[in-house]
């Protein structure tokens, strides 16, 4: 008896909004493009096109590496990853969660102020994945497996240069 309950409490749900989950509402949400993103699965496969029929140009073993949506396709987001790489993958695979993957050759200096003389905290290496908590003035906070510090817009993929977050 519980379960038929609670079978038309979903079924009621369903029909008063027209979607069973979040997630479906999320994946077809209108943003402004490009925006940026990263990916939110342990496995994520781009591909040549937006349905399962095209072939997977890259599969993606990286949670939280930044990509940069730039189309959409009803479930599918063409993004674009660090590299330039543009391709197809199902939204639900991706997130809003704002991060960035530190560019060059030397290690980036993570900052206590938003300053080039403020003290030294820590060092990222090249291609070290962090996330975003706030950019203003052409810096940003990029936290680092809760090693946190200042850097430079520019020594960052994933945000926007003059680009202002929360």
């Amino acid at each position: 008896m519980r379960r038929s309950m609670t079978g038309l409490a979903v079924l009621a749900l369903v029909m008063m909004t027209g979607s069973v989950a979040a997630p479906a509402i999320a994946a077809s949400e209108k943003r402004a493009m490009p925006y940026y993103g990263s990916i939110g699965a342990s496995r994520a496969r781009m591909r040549t096109g937006p349905a399962r029929a095209y072939p997977a140009s890259w599969n993606y073993r990286r949670p939280d590496l930044p990509v940069k949506v730039v189309a959409a396709f009803k479930e599918w987001r063409k993004v674009q990853d660090p590299d330039g790489t543009e391709g197809w993958m199902l939204g639900v695979l991706l997130r809003n969660t704002r991060t960035a993957i530190v560019r060059g050759s030397e290690p980036l200096p993570m900052r206590s102020a938003p300053s080039d003389t403020a003290k030294i905290l820590w060092r990222a290496e090249p291609g070290v994945v962090g996330r975003i908590s706030e950019c203003n003035g052409g810096w940003c906070r990029l936290d680092v497996k809760g090693q946190a510090g200042f850097v430079p817009v520019g020594a960052i993929w994933g945000v926007e240069p003059g680009e202002t977050l929360p």
